[in-house]
């Protein structure tokens, strides 16, 4: 590694300098499309894993033959990747977002119901039972007693999630999901090195951004 290292400041000196920011305003509209695959499919991921979450819980799932069926729905889409999910969508839908968007909800449904689901078996049951003793329906003790206690370790997991899905839709877009990610391996098949530099300047810009404005939320709820 040592040894590699003078030669590769010599490749990045001689191929990727300067960056190459020529039609800078369509790589900002192909980093637009990357954020909002990410947040599309986290969006969709968190909407549909709160309800798998409070079915797969084990002191809120209505019975057991229940629970074991939704965890093991979340394990498979936890353990197929997201890349995977993207390829099958692209073959079944066509280029662009919609197969990224897809492929990151339900491997993020995997994930976050998993969160979701661990966080609820931990809450405290003393303000569920009292609610349970004067009447209370189901519902009524999942909104008064259930979701106050795990809203903030909601809020901190589906930010996490967005985080991580952003790195995962530039990466997406090797398979056709578009966005930034496209015009990365676009450049590097081009052997468009200078190009491809200011490609990856602009997603370390993005993702800086995308953490910084995630750790302000996450500190607001916590």
């Amino acid at each position: 590694v040592l040894a590699a290292m003078p030669a590769f400041g010599r490749f990045i000196a001689e191929n990727m300098w300067p960056p190459d920011f020529k039609g800078l305003s369509d790589l900002l509209s192909a980093t637009l499309v990357t954020i909002e695959v990410a947040f599309l499919g986290t969006l969709l991921a968190a909407v549909v894993s709160l309800p798998l979450a409070l079915l797969g819980a084990r002191n809120l799932a209505p019975h057991r033959s229940v629970f074991v069926v939704v965890r093991f729905l979340i394990m498979v889409c936890r353990a197929v990747p997201d890349f995977v999910f993207a390829l099958m969508f692209v073959a079944a839908l066509g280029l662009g977002p919609l197969p990224g968007i897809l492929g990151l909800a339900i491997h993020s449904i995997g994930m976050l119901g998993k969160v979701y689901a661990e966080r609820i078996e931990e809450v405290d049951p003393g303000p569920g039972e009292a609610l349970a003793a004067v009447g209370a329906s189901p519902l009524q003790i999942i909104k008064h007693a259930v979701l106050p206690q795990i809203m903030p370790s909601l809020v901190a997991n589906t930010l996490y999630r967005f985080d991580i899905n952003i790195r995962s839709s530039i990466v997406l877009g090797i398979v056709g999901a578009g966005g930034i990610g496209y015009e990365l391996v676009t450049a590097l098949q081009a052997l468009d090195y200078r190009r491809a530099a200011a490609v990856m300047i602009i997603v370390l810009v993005l993702v800086a951004i995308v953490e910084a404005v995630s750790n302000r939320i996450r500190r607001s709820y916590m």
